[in-house]
């Protein structure tokens, strides 16, 4: 099986982490593929269809700490010719939000509450995932380093950029990217932002939240 191994940038995003605060007042032959800038559209069916173990970590962080975890990618995938992405969308399941840095009955499940809205007096102060279940990244264009698309989070939509590592054979593309941020305020998600609501002393949430993409699309 022929294996082609590129650097482009590559998919997926989202999904946001916080912390819960008070309600603010206000081996085999490998070729050079082309790093020509590519436009990539999203067509109704994909040759690689994402794979189950598809994940977003995040980390979010606050002057008291930090927390970090998962939401996994569930739909959508990516097709490729002579060894190009071509096209490429992932869609991601808003209800998978998890907190990996706490322990069952020790606040994990209060806090995914908080981030998911499932809480009735918190619906609004993250994702709402009622409003807004799934997430999406739709690939545009990638130069061999960075891969541009549009990232949906309840229902606002925004251009973005990261570097990754896209692997592709015969049966599969894996994708990592490295570490990158977006602005949770550029979708709406504002609940103790500092850059909206004033009087927060030190009970904010940092605007910018980290993600690193580990995704899998296979035949």
């Amino acid at each position: 099986m022929k294996k082609i191994i590129l650097s482009a940038t590559t998919v997926v995003a989202l999904v946001l982490g916080s912390c819960n605060n008070p309600q603010p007042s206000n081996n085999q032959s490998t070729e050079t593929v082309s790093t020509e800038t590519t436009s990539i559209s999203a067509p109704e069916t994909f040759e690689y269809q994402v794979a189950p173990e598809s994940v977003v970590e995040w980390e979010g962080t606050k002057p008291a700490g930090k927390h970090h975890g998962t939401v996994n990618a569930t739909e959508g995938g990516l097709n490729v010719e002579n060894g190009t992405l071509t096209a490429g969308e992932f869609v991601l399941d808003m209800n998978s939000i998890s907190v990996l840095d706490l322990e069952a009955g020790k606040g994990k499940e209060t806090l995914e509450a908080h981030l998911k809205g499932t809480d009735p007096e918190k619906v609004d102060h993250f994702f709402n995932v009622k409003e807004f279940p799934t997430a999406t990244f739709s690939v545009k264009t990638f130069d061999g380093k960075n891969l541009v698309g549009n990232l949906t989070v309840k229902g606002k939509t925004k251009e973005i950029s990261f570097p990754a590592h896209i692997s592709i054979s015969e049966h599969e593309v894996s994708i990592t990217s490295e570490p990158f941020k977006i602005n949770r305020v550029d979708f709406g998600v504002n609940y103790g932002s500092k850059s909206v609501f004033d009087d927060l002393k030190d009970k904010f949430i940092d605007d910018e939240i980290t993600l690193v993409v580990k995704a899998k699309a296979t035949k």
